[in-house]
């Protein structure tokens, strides 16, 4: 994984953007990291069946953490840089950012280390055509 405090600008590819809604919120109404972590599993999957070709499932999530709280109607980015592919995997580099609620300049929040299987349609791991 890269440095995560010193990264000022995005690695990889923009794999998803949203909007942080009021609805995915704790009490203190920060965004919840269960509801960011499930957007960077989608971000990677999305990256991760390209690679595969078709259909893929999450396997691993190694090394997330929090460096900030997200605010209601930040605009979520998900940026997303493939390490490796093996002969039925894929590791992605996952990394969020927003922009500043003040000046607007870019806020890296978390970054993960995501594993992706390629699967077949029952479901069963299957080698990635190169």
């Amino acid at each position: 994984m890269n440095d995560i405090d010193t990264a000022p600008i995005p690695h990889g590819e923009l794999s998803l953007q949203t909007v942080a809604m009021p609805k995915d919120t704790n009490a203190s109404g920060d965004i919840f990291g269960g509801w960011l972590l499930s957007q960077m599993d989608i971000a990677g999957m999305i990256t991760a069946q390209e690679v595969a070709g078709g259909r893929v499932a999450t396997v691993a999530i190694d090394g997330m953490a929090f460096l900030t709280p997200v605010h209601v109607g930040a605009v979520v980015s998900c940026y997303c840089d493939v390490l490796e592919v093996g002969r039925s995997s894929i590791r992605i580099v996952v990394e969020v950012w927003i922009n500043s609620q003040h000046d607007g300049e870019p806020i890296k929040v978390t970054e993960g280390e995501f594993v992706f299987v390629a699967i077949d349609e029952n479901g069963r791991t299957r080698a990635i055509k190169r």
